[in-house]
């Protein structure tokens, strides 16, 4: 496995083939395992929103904010779907991912809501398709949802930064209680593990049903008081629902 060769060919816009692609997610996922629900990362660290499977804006940022393993970063989900790039996307961040001399869980990967049902969301959105159109079959597109099943569900920032995708739960008081939620499957359609990945912020003081089906919106009152208990400074997220005017 040659991971330097294989970077250099992505960033190239071709293609690994498909053994290439199932043994670098086989390699991934023996990573993956090892981190925790909320794994704990040390600054100096660049936390990035959604990448959307647009590679050439990833590779800028790449560019801009440093190669790894000179720069760590935190990408908090969504790494596929909406563009016809969004495999050399997602093969350049799993590789970057391993990109270390000694992996030291510092370059993570989360999960997103993009990751949300595989069979339904990447078919709706282009993922399937693509990976279709590129191999002529749908192995490549199993090798990359079974990843997902194993990204962490949250990162931590000297123990005062909580990263998560979408938001908090009414199910989660405590950092403690993310530590236990079991992860390795896909995201169920309620429930805390389904919160962190869906619901969004609100300007009210505590809970509302969230417009989008799942998740919920939580507002001020509720944010103080979960940074508050746990001792944050802030939750940090990549991603917000906006109503259409």
């Amino acid at each position: 496995m040659d991971l330097d060769q294989w970077i250099s060919k992505v960033k190239d816009g071709q293609h690994l083939s498909e053994d290439e692609l199932q043994l670098l997610c086989e390699y991934v996922k023996e990573i993956l395992i090892e981190e925790s629900n909320v794994q704990p990362v040390n600054s100096p660290v660049t936390v990035c929103g959604d990448i959307h499977g647009q590679f050439h804006d990833l590779m800028k940022l790449f560019q801009t904010g440093g190669h790894v393993p000179e720069t760590n970063y935190i990408f908090m989900g969504d790494f596929v779907d909406h563009t016809l790039l969004t495999l050399l996307s997602y093969v350049e961040i799993m590789k970057q991912a391993t990109n270390t001399e000694s992996y030291d869980l510092q370059n993570m990967d989360i999960h997103g809501d993009d990751h949300f049902m595989h069979s339904f969301l990447n078919l709706v959105y282009g993922f399937y398709d693509e990976c279709q159109r590129k191999y002529g079959n749908a192995n490549a597109w199993r090798y990359c949802t079974d990843v997902f099943d194993y990204l962490t569900l949250s990162a931590i920032i000297d123990g005062t930064v909580l990263c998560v995708h979408g938001g908090l739960s009414p199910d989660i008081r405590t950092i403690d209680q993310i530590r236990v939620i079991e992860r390795n499957c896909e995201i169920p359609h309620e429930g805390p593990f389904c919160d962190l990945m869906w619901s969004d912020p609100e300007d009210i003081e505590t809970w509302a049903v969230s417009p989008r089906g799942a998740g919920w919106l939580f507002g001020s009152r509720v944010t103080s008081e979960f940074n508050h208990i746990n001792k944050l400074d802030l939750v940090c997220r990549p991603t917000n629902l906006f109503k259409k005017v």
